[in-house]
C-alpha cells in the first residue's frame, strides 16, 4: 500500500477525501482515508482491492452520488485506476 508519514489530505480534495472515507468506511479497511495516495492503484499493488471490493464501492457510491458505476463497462480500468480518477468520474457524472 502506497502510504507516507505524513497524512496527503493536502494533495486530497475534498471530493478524493469524501470519497476515501466512503471507500474506507464500506470496505472496513484499516487506513486513515487521509493517507491514502490519491493516484496509487485501488486494486492489485495500490490498496490491494479485488473485484468484490469494486462491487461494494460501485454501490456505495451508487447509494451516496447517484451515479451508476456498470461491471461491464468498458472503461472500468480507467475509472477505478485510482482514488483521483475515480471521484474524477463522479463529480463529471453525478446529477
Amino acid at each position: 500500500m502506497k502510504m507516507t508519514d505524513q497524512p496527503l489530505s493536502s494533495a486530497l480534495t475534498p471530493q478524493m477525501l469524501d470519497l476515501a472515507q466512503l471507500i474506507v468506511g464500506t470496505l472496513n479497511l484499516d487506513v486513515a482515508a487521509s493517507s491514502i495516495d490519491p493516484h496509487a492503484p485501488l486494486f492489485g499493488e495500490g490498496l490491494g482491492l479485488d473485484s468484490i471490493d469494486m462491487l461494494e464501492i460501485a454501490l456505495a457510491v451508487s447509494q451516496t452520488y447517484g451515479v451508476k458505476l456498470r461491471a461491464d463497462d468498458s472503461e472500468n480500468h480507467r475509472i477505478f485506476g485510482s482514488l483521483a480518477s475515480l471521484s474524477e468520474h463522479i463529480q463529471q457524472h453525478r446529477g
